[in-house]
């Protein structure tokens, strides 16, 4: 299997259990964020904190790793290939 097929793959099969775990987090933070109850507000900033970085980190590991997954793991294309490419492009001569 390709990289491109192994990340959409891996994509498939761990979606839910990446979304859930990071949804438990961040519900479980929501307190804490929202600063319920007395003498909270000073810890409201770290919940804030966690729940972003908790977001940003799972939109990272759900579609940038994939991503560069693929396109790191490519086969490396061999020296006519390489040519055959370079002469197929169209410049304009200067």
């Amino acid at each position: 299997m390709g990289s491109v097929e192994a990340a959409i793959e891996a994509g498939h099969v761990r979606f839910r259990p990446i979304v859930m775990t990071a949804l438990a987090m961040i519900l479980g933070m929501l307190p804490m964020a929202l600063a319920l109850g007395e003498g909270s507000e000073q810890n409201a900033p770290l919940g804030r904190a966690v729940i972003g970085g908790l977001l940003a980190a799972t939109l990272m590991t759900l579609f940038v790793v994939p991503a560069v997954y693929s396109i790191f793991g490519r086969e490396p294309i061999g020296k006519k290939e390489r040519d055959a490419r370079i002469d197929a492009i169209h410049l304009p001569s200067a």
